[in-house]
């Protein structure tokens, strides 16, 4: 779903648009965007453990220069950042509040948001509960979470958004937002 999300941005120009990423772990989707033209990208990521290896990949592609990264929660970031493009590749489903997500998200666009999530559907759900079981029987604190796909849309709308690229899969719903408002 990724590719689906990239791919079409592409399609729609990156020469020097900017772009953030939440919860981009190493990085491969902004080297992606970088490399079709971006002229810069900021990664937010919520754990530490991504920081050593995407410092890494950026200095042996030569983009170390042109990646913010930062350590947070993107909620919580976002009301300092403004890009052209945002994207959530697998995000909206490791946060338990959709709305807060999004409106950060949605705030921080002037053109795309890019957001991958979980399909509502039986398979979907079957998975996240054993994987949440799993993680609390381990001692995890980390919990997965099925947002409504309408009320993701939805959110969008509201905040001036419209999709204009759609994809999925058996698991997972890709959607590309641009703002129209």
């Amino acid at each position: 779903m990724a590719r689906s999300m990239i791919d079409y941005m592409v399609s729609r120009g990156m020469e020097g648009r900017s772009v953030i990423e939440a919860g981009g772990g190493i990085g491969a989707i902004q080297i992606e965007l970088l490399k079709a033209g971006a002229d810069r990208t900021v990664n937010v990521e919520l754990s530490e453990g991504y920081e050593r290896t995407a410092r890494r990949l950026l200095a042996a592609e030569g983009l170390s220069d042109r990646v913010d990264r930062r350590v947070g929660d993107f909620t919580e970031v976002a009301p300092d950042l403004q890009a052209d493009d945002v994207v959530m590749n697998r995000v909206i489903c490791c946060y338990p509040f959709m709305e807060r997500l999004m409106g950060a998200a949605l705030g921080s666009s002037r053109r795309f948001l890019a957001a991958a999530f979980p399909r509502d559907r039986l398979p979907s759900k079957i998975g996240l509960t054993f994987g949440n079981l799993y993680c609390k029987v381990t001692g995890v604190d980390f919990r997965s979470y099925i947002h409504s796909p309408k009320a993701i849309v939805d959110t969008a709308r509201a905040a001036g958004f419209q999709p204009v690229h759609q994809d999925h899969d058996f698991i997972w719903n890709a959607v590309v937002f641009e703002k129209v408002a």
